[in-house]
């Protein structure tokens, strides 16, 4: 039986609720085996000038969101190779290690949209069915070219940027972020001076 296997990268600085929901949502719709939230090491497409979270500790976060969600893995290949993060190296890697699979890239709609941007965005084209998670409303326009799985997921107005700020200022994230996550984040003692 030929296992199908989301690819669902991210910086996941840190994971939260909205990433579970949209990863547990495809897996779902698409009927996948398992979806990989794979941390970016150097993610390239993050041009701004914040100070990302060491690699190892959102791996770890990550880790511990999805460690009892069925079907969900948490994954270290991008760490693992090292330097910058190329989606389409991340792909080769999978089908290397799961021979026959079928693989799904899953991206949110504004990655979508700037998909032609990406680097060797062909390859990715190439290797995997593009997923892409569509919130309630208005779908975006994407690159005709390419044929889109688009996957409806629940409009969760939760972003990692938002909840840096929140342990900074000392708000609540409750309910954002699950317990095991939080866990992390203090033990590790990160985002005090998340920018």
């Amino acid at each position: 039986m030929t296992l199908r296997i989301g690819l669902f990268g991210g910086t996941f600085d840190p994971p939260h609720v909205g990433h579970l929901v949209t990863a547990v949502n495809v897996r779902h719709a698409l009927n996948l085996d398992l979806v990989v939230l794979m941390v970016a090491n150097v993610p390239w497409q993050k041009n701004d000038d914040r100070r990302i979270t060491a690699a190892e500790h959102r791996y770890a976060m990550v880790a511990a969101a999805v460690a009892d969600v069925p079907g969900l893995q948490a994954g270290r290949d991008e760490i693992d190779h090292g330097g910058p993060s190329y989606t389409a190296d991340t792909l080769a890697t999978l089908a290397q290690h799961n021979p026959g699979a079928t693989l799904f890239t899953i991206v949110g709609d504004d990655a979508a949209a700037g998909f032609e941007t990406w680097e060797r965005f062909e390859e990715v084209a190439e290797r995997s069915t593009l997923v892409v998670v569509d919130r309630p409303g208005d779908p975006v326009t994407l690159p005709t070219r390419f044929e889109w799985e688009r996957v409806e997921v629940p409009r969760l107005d939760v972003s990692s940027t938002d909840l840096r700020r929140r342990f900074r200022d000392g708000r609540p994230s409750d309910f954002l972020i699950t317990d095991p996550v939080l866990d992390v984040i203090k033990s590790r003692d990160l985002y005090r001076d998340a920018q």
